[in-house]
């Protein structure tokens, strides 16, 4: 267990852990049974694990063994007690069945299973059922490591579900592909932007000519209503001239009568 990361030595120092290691073939079913309730009663553990229940199959028949488990399972839960079984399966078509046939006494039933895609074995892990709980329908890939096990997310694709270096494989490539798409938005953006000012600066300059040629209009509209008012006045000069012309006239045009 060390070299995936996982210490049980201070646990057992502690007295916390407990292991027990007999042969199946030592001693028949009943004393199997017996000491598995002695050693029980003893430590009052928490949590037991079997593993693997299917070696009991070398001591009887399905029956007989099944008989025994369903005993050990029943005072399991009426003490309380977590119970974990391992079954080691023969694969194949039949990977989702017992060979004992004691899954309906379990309220959780975890399959391990290995899966093989491109002359590759990877370990997949999933939840067949688990009583009164929700829990995944996915297949996950999981990872002994020198840090423990590591659950992966299973990546299904057009062929299924990835693990191992195919897995790797098309999360490369999506990333690829991600990074060319975000790339794509980025110059399309670029480009927007470089469109954007150059419409502002032709605004810029249509306003700047607009300006200035509103400037030159408004300054000969000025001209011209500087000229038209000049020549009202001249106008009214000259009226005003001719009107004092008349009355000369006529003032000269009396006396000549008188």
């Amino acid at each position: 267990m060390r070299s995936i990361g996982i210490d049980l030595a201070p646990w057992v120092k502690k007295g916390l852990l407990r292991f027990d290691a007999t042969r199946p073939t030592f001693h028949g079913l009943e004393m199997h049974l017996l000491r598995m309730h002695r050693l029980i009663d003893e430590f009052k553990p928490k949590a037991v694990i079997v593993d693997p229940i299917t070696n009991y199959l070398a001591l009887g028949d399905d029956l007989e063994v099944k008989a025994m488990l369903t005993l050990l399972i029943d005072f399991a839960k009426m003490n309380q007690i977590t119970a974990i079984f391992t079954s080691l399966t023969l694969g194949g078509d039949y990977v989702e069945q017992t060979n004992i046939g004691v899954s309906s006494l379990m309220d959780t039933w975890i399959l391990l299973r290995d899966l093989e895609i491109n002359g590759e074995r990877n370990r997949g892990i999933y939840v067949i059922k688990s009583r009164g709980m929700a829990h995944s329908n996915q297949i996950c890939e999981f990872l002994l490591t020198d840090h423990g096990a590591e659950l992966v997310d299973a990546y299904l694709g057009s062929e299924g579900v990835l693990t191992g270096s195919a897995r790797a494989a098309q999360e490369g490539k999506e990333k690829a592909d991600a990074l060319e798409r975000q790339q794509d938005i980025e110059r399309k953006q670029r480009e927007l932007e470089r469109k954007r000012s150059a419409l502002e600066a032709q605004i810029a300059a249509l306003r700047a000519r607009f300006a200035a040629e509103k400037e030159e209009l408004e300054k000969k509209i000025s001209e011209q209503e500087s000229r038209e008012e000049e020549f009202a006045e001249d106008r009214a000069k000259m009226g005003r001239l001719r009107k004092a012309g008349s009355e000369r006239n006529a003032k000269n045009r009396r006396k000549g009568a008188a």
